[in-house]
């Protein structure tokens, strides 16, 4: 595949978009903290299978907290969860991180995202070290040029790749046997220049697909595009990605996910896969994997 040096491109969008997006998570999450309080949504209630035409639904209740969503018996499992926890649970998560990562999370500026970080990386340490059989503090990391996080040489014979995203307090992890995987999460919300955005990274038949919806429909069409072919990407790897308009994935809300093209490769024969999630209202999810 061709490189593109650049960094997945949801990166430099949270850039851009930093400071409205904040305000309108804020929004989102005290509505669904007051659904959850009347019993209009429930917390993250499904169990699923990726790859088959059945999901089972499963509530994990932890002590009145959020819960898991886990897709597993599957060659790919997917977690996401819940980051808020009380101080004496993110001070426990604390201890199972190494001396790097307990010195990243004091480098944060807010409280909030320190205690996200820590709580993210301590699930995160937790789901490798069950897969792994080695206690969470044993789990090894190495760093792409990125940043993105990979098991260290010591694991090699495992052969488990993950990959992991973040919105707000949710995260978001994927892991898969033998085969490079990508995830991402992001809240569903209105933003004043989605049209432009979508202008300037989306391919162009999923510009005019994106166009071609109605209003109501555009949020989330946009972020079908946007979480797809930012797992896309991210499945790659760094250094291994593609300039953005040389791949189509589908995004009209109701249509199955799917690689349609990648270059000149029809997406059904390019080796690559695509699903998605709704953890829970106002959220979606895509994984991309190879097929």
């Amino acid at each position: 595949m061709p490189t593109f040096l650049a960094p997945p491109f949801g990166q430099e969008l949270r850039r851009r978009l930093a400071a409205p997006l904040r305000r309108r998570h804020r929004q989102t999450l005290r509505e669904r903290i007051g659904l959850m309080k009347r019993g209009h949504l429930s917390c993250w209630p499904l169990r699923a299978v990726l790859g088959t035409n059945h999901a089972h639904e499963r509530r994990h209740h932890t002590q009145g907290k959020g819960t898991d969503v886990e897709m597993t018996d599957a060659p790919i499992e997917v977690v996401v969860t819940r980051l808020a926890a009380a101080p004496e649970a993110v001070r426990a998560s604390a201890a199972l991180l190494s001396d790097a990562e307990r010195h990243r999370a004091r480098r944060f500026a807010f409280d909030r995202d320190a205690s996200r970080f820590i709580v993210a990386r301590a699930r995160l340490r937790q789901l490798l070290a069950a897969r792994l059989g080695v206690r969470a503090q044993a789990v090894e990391f190495e760093y792409g040029a990125y940043g993105k996080p990979v098991l260290s040489r010591r694991f090699a014979d495992s052969d488990l790749h993950f990959n992991v995203s973040h919105c707000d307090d949710v995260a978001a992890y994927a892991f898969s046997g033998g085969h490079a995987i990508g995830i991402d999460v992001e809240a569903v919300r209105e933003i004043s220049d989605a049209d432009n955005i979508a202008a300037r990274y989306f391919s162009r038949l999923e510009n005019a697909t994106y166009r071609s919806l109605k209003p109501c429909d555009r949020p989330l069409g946009f972020f079908n595009c946007w979480t797809r072919k930012e797992a896309f990407v991210k499945a790659l790897g760094d250094g291994l990605s593609m300039p953005l308009d040389r791949f189509d994935v589908t995004l009209a809300p109701g249509d199955p996910a799917k690689v349609l093209r990648v270059e000149d490769t029809p997406g059904d024969d390019s080796g690559w896969r695509l699903d998605s999630l709704c953890p829970a209202a106002g959220y979606v999810v895509a994984i991309a994997s190879q097929a």
